[in-house]
């Protein structure tokens, strides 16, 4: 099958906290479409999946880029330094999992990786893996 069959709105309550006390709150309804039949899932399962897409994204290179790299830090305001740092650091990331699943490292998480890594062995491995 294939085609939209339903169209989803979740409303969504959004609070900022910082130091225990709300700073900014937000709502708003977010819209989605699935190929899904009507009768295929339930709107609780409908929406355990949409929580699990997103919480896939910011648990996963999302998170990995602001914890292990500092991105929420970064300074860079201009869009075309940001798009170039981001690039970066998926090149970053791309590059610990290429090692990984080739067997090429026995660290087990990104930052073990990264710390062991020098500028030399960086350039190498980049110029090599491209």
């Amino acid at each position: 099958m294939c085609g939209c069959w339903q169209f989803i709105a979740v409303w969504r309550e959004r609070k900022e906290l910082r130091q225990g006390k709300v700073t900014e709150e937000s709502q708003e309804y977010s819209f989605y479409c699935t190929s899904a039949a009507p009768a295929q899932y339930s709107g609780r399962q409908l929406l355990d999946m949409i929580r699990g897409h997103w919480s896939a994204s910011e648990n996963g290179a999302h998170y990995r880029r602001d914890v292990s790299l500092g991105e929420d830090a970064c300074r860079i305001s201009g869009r075309p330094g940001a798009c170039v740092m981001t690039t970066l650091r998926n090149l970053l990331l791309g590059l610990f999992e290429l090692q990984q699943h080739r067997g090429k490292t026995k660290v087990r998480t990104f930052p073990g990786w990264r710390r062991k890594l020098t500028n030399t062995q960086t350039i190498q491995l980049i110029t090599r893996t491209l």
